[in-house]
């Protein structure tokens, strides 16, 4: 079955397919907090959403944390690219020609990508199971 990204149904189902593999795969070393705006989704929604690394997982969820290190805003398009692609060509592509905006301490969001860069075997077969559940 397919979710809308950033849906509360794909939300529930990312997270079932995290909670799968915790004690797994490789503890995220860099800890960051990360409210994202999400503009021009379905409906013409605007979505606010979260991306928590500081407790060694990766968690995502709707709503935004109290005091991030960083926001990033962009559009949906690029926003589901980026997060469910992985695709770090699709993400400086998408920065350089101005379809995301940053605010804050940028230097984490950098050490985050870098690190997502050394996939190990399990943490992408996970990404592949949530790039599964995402509808087109």
């Amino acid at each position: 079955m397919t979710y809308e990204f950033m849906s509360p149904e794909w939300i529930a189902a990312a997270k079932a397919i995290g909670d799968e593999y915790t004690g797994r795969v490789a503890a995220v070393a860099i800890a960051v907090r990360v409210n994202q705006v999400i503009t021009d989704a379905p409906g013409g929604r605007r979505i606010e959403a979260h991306l928590d690394t500081s407790t060694g997982a990766t968690v995502i969820d709707l709503g935004h944390l109290d005091e991030p290190d960083v926001t990033i805003t962009t559009d949906y398009e690029t926003a589901k690219a980026l997060f469910v692609g992985q695709d770090p060509q699709a993400a400086m592509q998408a920065f350089l020609g101005g379809k995301v905006r940053v605010e804050g301490d940028m230097s984490k969001l950098m050490l985050l990508q870098a690190q997502r860069l050394q996939v190990d075997p399990l943490t992408a077969e996970a990404a592949e199971r949530v790039r599964a559940i995402t509808a087109d």
